[in-house]
C-alpha cells in the first residue's frame, strides 16, 4: 500500500510530501523498523510511541501513524486513536486479500493450535500466522498486515478478556473458518462464570457467514452448544462416536508424545505427534479438520501434523540437562485445565522415573483462586507425582493440599521465590528425573526452567520414535 492508501483506510489527516511512498511493513516498536515501514505510535502505560517517532523515521520508516500533530517527522497520518486506526488498516488489508481467514480461540491451547495450523497449512499454500501470542487488538492487526497478494491462509489467534473482545477482533478480520477448542476457567476472576466465558468465546462462530465453517470440540459441552449460535456449517472433533474428526488408538510414548489414528469423513491417517501431552490430541484434531475441510488430503494433513514442532517458547517445551534430567518448560501461562493437562503429561512420561511438579500460582481466578489451587494439589496427589515444589504465596494452597491429602512432608517444599526454587532443585535433582515447571507467566517460573536447562537448543528427551509426541 502507499502512504496515501493508509490515510484513506484509516480516515486520517495526511501530512505527507511523499504520499506515493510504498509501505512494506507495519510495526509498533521503533526498534523493529525497517526501510519502508509504517510506524504506529501507541501510547502505553510506560512508553509513549510518539516519543520515538523521530527515531523510527531515522531508521527508515516512510510514515508515522500518530495521534498528535507536529511530530518531528516528514510524513505522518494523524488519527484520534492509533489502536483503532491499526484495526481499520488491517480490515482494509483483509478486504483487499483473497486469503482464507481462520480464527482460533479457547481457554487454553490457542497458541499451540495456531502454531500447528500454520505448519500444516503452509504445505497447502502461503500461510501467515502470528508469532507467539499476538492475539489482541494490537497483535492481531499487526499479523494481518503481514499478508501479501500470494497469501492463501491467514491464521489468527483470538483472545478475550471480556464479552465483546472477540466480536471486535472478528470485525477486523472476519473469519471464514472458526475454531473453538475449549471453555475453561482462565480469567474466571474477570468473567465471573464459565457461562460468561462461553458467551465470549462463542462470538467467533457468530461472526461466520452462512458459507463459513465452525470447527467445534465435541468433548466440551460448552463448545458443542455453540453450534446453535451460527448459521455456518459445523464439524465436530473429539474422541466420542459423534465427532466428525476422531482420534482412535491413542498411545503415549516414553517422552509423553501421543500417536493416534486420525479418522475423518475422507478417510483415515496415522499421526505421530512431536509435542508433549495427551491434551495435544484435541489440538491436532482441530488442525486436521481445518486442513481437510479446506481441501488438503488426509494423508498430507496427517504427515504434516507428524512433522510439526513446538515453535512458541514456554509451552510444553522439552529439554534435557547435561546431568540427564528432563525438564518440561510450560511456564508461559496456566489455568486449572492446562495445569491438569501438564500434570497428566508429566505422569505419562514417568515410566519408572522420579517426577517433580514445580508449580507457581494461577492468576485471574477471582473468588475461585483458593479452590482451583486446591484442585491442582489434589491432582498432584492422585496422579502419584513424587515430588512437589510450590513457588510464591498464590501457590501455597497446592502445597497445603498435597500434605493434607496424606503426602509426606519430605516429598514437598514451598518456597517464596524463584531463586529459592532454583537453589532447592539444584541440590535435589538426580539423573533420570522428569520435571514439569508450570505457572501463570507473572510467576516468572520460566527462569527456573532456564536455570535447570539453560541451553534452549539441547536435545529434549529420547529420540523420536513411532509413538509420536504431543
Amino acid at each position: 500500500m502507499r502512504v496515501g492508501d493508509v490515510a484513506a483506510a484509516v480516515a486520517g489527516e495526511l501530512a505527507a510530501p511523499h504520499a506515493d511512498d510504498v509501505v512494506t511493513a507495519v510495526v509498533t516498536d521503533s526498534r523493529q523498523v525497517t526501510p519502508g515501514a509504517l510506524f504506529v505510535a501507541i501510547r502505553g502505560e510506560r512508553v509513549d510511541g510518539h516519543d520515538h517517532a523521530a527515531a523510527a523515521e531515522a531508521a527508515g520508516a516512510v510514515a508515522v501513524l500518530a495521534e498528535r500533530r507536529g511530530l518531528p517527522v516528514a510524513t505522518s497520518v494523524v488519527v484520534p486513536d492509533t489502536v483503532t486506526a491499526l484495526g481499520l488498516l488491517a480490515r482494509d488489508v483483509v478486504d483487499r486479500s483473497s486469503a482464507t481467514v481462520i480464527g482460533v480461540t479457547g481457554s487454553s491451547g490457542k497458541t499451540t493450535t495456531k502454531d500447528l495450523l500454520a505448519q500444516v497449512l503452509s504445505r497447502h499454500g502461503e500461510t501467515v500466522a502470528p508469532v507467539g501470542s499476538f492475539n489482541n487488538e494490537i497483535g492481531l492487526p499487526l499479523t494481518v498486515c503481514q499478508v501479501t497478494e500470494s497469501t492463501r491462509h491467514l491464521v489468527l489467534e483470538m483472545s478475550a478478556r471480556d464479552v465483546g473482545h472477540i466480536r471486535y477482533l472478528t470485525g477486523i478480520a472476519p473469519p471464514q473458518v472458526a475454531v473453538v477448542l475449549n471453555v475453561g476457567v482462565a480469567h474466571l476472576g474477570i468473567f465471573g462464570s464459565r457461562e460468561r466465558i462461553a458467551l465470549a468465546k462463542g462470538e467467533i462462530v457468530e461472526a461466520l457467514a452462512a458459507d463459513g465453517l465452525a470447527v467445534l470440540n465435541a468433548d466440551d459441552d460448552h463448545v458443542a452448544a455453540m453450534a446453535s449460535r451460527t448459521e455456518a456449517r459445523v464439524v465436530r472433533c473429539g474422541v466420542g462416536s459423534g465427532a466428525d474428526y476422531r482420534a482412535a488408538d491413542v498411545a503415549i510414548d516414553d517422552a509423553g508424545r501421543p500417536s493416534f489414528t486420525l479418522q475423518t469423513p475422507y478417510g483415515d491417517g496415522r499421526v505421530d505427534l512431536r509435542l508433549v501431552g495427551e491434551h495435544m490430541v484435541g489440538n491436532a484434531l482441530a488442525c486436521a479438520a481445518v486442513a481437510c475441510e479446506l481441501g488438503m488430503p488426509v494423508a498430507d494433513a496427517a504427515a504434516a501434523l507428524s512433522d510439526a514442532e513446538a515453535t512458541s517458547r514456554g509451552r510444553m517445551e522439552l529439554r534435557r540437562t547435561a546431568g540427564g534430567v528432563t525438564v518440561v518448560n510450560d511456564a508461559y501461562n496456566a489455568n486449572t485445565e492446562s495445569m491438569m493437562a501438564g500434570l497428566k503429561a508429566l505422569k505419562s512420561m514417568a515410566r519408572g522415573r522420579r517426577t517433580w511438579a514445580v508449580l507457581g500460582g494461577m492468576g485471574e481466578l477471582g473468588d475461585a483462586t483458593v479452590d482451583e489451587h486446591v484442585r491442582v494439589g489434589q491432582m498432584v496427589v492422585r496422579l502419584g507425582i513424587n515430588r512437589l515444589v510450590t513457588v510464591g504465596a498464590l501457590a501455597k494452597p497446592v502445597y497445603d493440599t498435597f500434605l493434607l491429602e496424606g503426602s509426606l512432608p519430605d516429598d514437598a517444599a514451598h518456597v517464596d521465590d524463584v531463586e529459592s526454587a532454583i537453589s532447592h532443585l539444584t541440590g535435589a535433582l538426580r539423573e533420570g528425573d522428569v520435571v514439569l515447571v508450570k505457572a501463570s507467566n507473572a510467576a516468572g517460573l520460566e527462569r527456573v526452567a532456564h536455570a535447570l536447562a539453560p541451553d534452549p537448543t539441547a536435545e529434549a528427551g529420547p529420540p523420536a520414535s513411532s509413538g509420536g509426541s504431543a
